[in-house]
């Protein structure tokens, strides 16, 4: 005797409902469980609400680094040598960041050596930090003082740099023969709402690229990003 489809489709819809933690928690109190098994319980829901916020920090820094452009090298250095300054770097990433619910921030401590710890936070509670250290600055004519503000200032930079994975370019971008020029803030504005009109996986976008995020994508490859985008709501 078969079963009527209605029935059936209640019991596929059974099969593969996903029963979290805390469902089973609640489920676990309400039937009386013993305290070992609620702990148990308490213990599994963290660690999948862990599981979760790792996941979302994940796809935020995937989002926001296919959207962080070179930063251009505006200071200069020992030797001439120019570099971006802290301030040249915050003022590209800190709205990118924001918009992906990310935020950083910084913890020192000075012993012997200058450490600087950048913490990157996402608004689902997971986090990841990474420790540079380093003595004082005291080349120049620097007080003791300033040799200090100059070591965290240098540590602060970097280890954001290294956190995000954040690359420098010259101020001319190599572009003087044209064929390393990327696209311009606007087209990179333009591809990413492309992307989320057609629901596109941005992190495989790029890799069918062969670049690191949309903001390096070669000016020469602008016209076929968004043939491609555009194929892909033709195929939904």
């Amino acid at each position: 005797m078969s079963l009527p489809a209605e029935n059936i489709r209640e019991i596929q819809a059974s099969a593969v409902a996903v029963v979290t933690p805390m469902e089973m928690l609640n489920r676990a109190v309400s039937s009386g469980a013993s305290l070992e098994m609620v702990e148990k319980l308490m213990t599994l829901q963290e660690r999948w609400e862990a599981g979760q916020a790792r996941k979302a920090f994940d796809e935020a820094i995937a989002g926001a680094k296919a959207e962080i452009p070179p930063i251009q090298r505006n200071a200069k250095g020992h030797n001439d040598k120019r570099y971006a300054d802290f301030a040249a770097i915050a003022k590209v990433v800190d709205p990118i960041l924001s918009r992906h619910g990310l935020s950083y921030r910084f913890r020192t401590a000075q012993g012997e050596r200058i450490s600087v710890t950048c913490v990157l936070s996402h608004k689902s509670g997971h986090s990841e930090e990474t420790t540079l250290s380093g003595p004082a600055d005291a080349s120049g004519s620097k007080n003791a003082i300033q040799a200090i503000g100059s070591t965290l200032t240098y540590l602060q930079r970097y280890s954001l740099v290294q956190m995000l994975g954040l690359a420098a370019s010259n101020d001319d971008d190599g572009k003087a023969g044209g064929d390393g020029e990327m696209i311009s803030q606007d087209q990179v504005e333009q591809l990413i709402a492309l992307a989320d009109e057609v629901g596109a996986d941005k992190r495989a976008f790029c890799q069918y690229f062969k670049v690191e995020g949309i903001a390096q994508l070669p000016a020469k490859e602008f016209n076929r990003a968004v043939a491609a985008l555009n194929k892909k709501r033709g195929a939904k």
